[in-house]
């Protein structure tokens, strides 16, 4: 079967290799991967590649080889997946309390867009707590997690300001109910709770603006900066705030992946997906959505999708 492997480049960060079928553990299911979605944080891993590493967390596809422990679904079963890795291959291994079955109404590209940014969006926002009426504020906000976050916060009621960095990455946020901006000074605060993913100078100016006894729930860097906070400017600023570091690792994945995949068959939650094309052109696709090129999600399609 082809996999795509790192090769260390920054032009060309993945080539494809010919290798052997995974042979699955007793209970991970053996799944066709029709489409699969890399995530901008997969991209900064390719720069330097540990030895052995096998890419691809996000997957859709047939069940071509049930768990041999009798758990999961049954062959020909259409499923979303988050395996650890090895997902932008021909086929996967994938634990199946990381599997969700797909209803008909879902093709593969969509569903592939799923699994990380969605999970992320669900568990931060039960970190955030219930957001009916409160006034949030979201930075970093036009990636493939922002949509998700933007949409079920509004939706649950929350005032929403969101931060990208130009007007065209924030329209469909705006479509969503977000009050966009393009810088966090130019969001008006106080806010109950900041959602902050970019790290260096924006965090420190983000706390700034929570309101006494508010929360900062931090969870990424995207700006590959590291964070400098300094003790006397927080004297000057709100008080009493919590800041809560985040991340959503930690399966099993198999039911918030049934919840998205509810939310989108019951259309109160729609991927934002910028491009699908062929798997041919992930390693184009990588560079373009490390380099920002790329709002939302993009996907790439194996072959013989629907």
């Amino acid at each position: 079967m082809q996999r795509l492997i790192p090769t260390g480049e920054a032009a060309r960060p993945v080539t494809f290799a010919e290798v052997a079928q995974p042979v699955p553990e007793p209970d991970e299911a053996l799944i066709k991967v029709e489409a699969f979605a890399p995530n901008r944080g997969e991209t900064f891993l390719l720069e330097h590649p540990r030895p052995g590493a096998l890419p691809g967390k996000d997957i859709a596809g047939l069940v071509v080889q049930a768990a041999a422990d009798g758990s999961g679904p049954g062959i020909g079963t259409r499923v979303v997946g988050h395996p650890a890795q090895g997902g932008w291959a021909t086929y996967a291994a994938v634990p199946t309390h990381s599997l969700a079955v797909l209803p008909d109404s879902i093709d593969s590209a969509r569903a592939a867009a799923l699994p990380l940014a969605g999970i992320t969006a669900l568990r931060l926002l039960r970190t955030a707590g219930s957001l009916a009426g409160r006034r949030v504020l979201l930075t970093g906000a036009s990636g493939g997690v922002g949509h998700y976050v933007t949409e079920l916060a509004v939706g649950a009621g929350a005032e929403l300001t969101a931060v990208t960095a130009t007007p065209a990455r924030g329209e469909r946020l705006a479509e969503l109910g977000a009050h966009v901006v393009h810088e966090v000074g130019a969001a008006q605060g106080p806010f109950d709770v900041v959602l902050e993913s970019t790290g260096g100078p924006a965090l420190p100016l983000a706390l700034s603006k929570v309101r006494p006894g508010g929360t900062l729930v931090w969870f990424g860097q995207a700006s590959r900066t590291p964070v400098t906070l300094d003790f006397f400017d927080l004297l000057g600023g709100p008080e009493r705030v919590t800041i809560q570091h985040f991340h959503y690792a930690e399966a099993p994945y198999g039911s918030d992946l049934a919840t998205l995949v509810r939310l989108v068959e019951q259309g109160r939650l729609h991927p934002e997906i910028d491009r699908v094309t062929d798997w041919a052109r992930t390693a184009d696709t990588l560079v373009d959505l490390r380099e920002r090129r790329i709002r939302g999600k993009a996907v790439l399609l194996t072959g013989g999708t629907r």
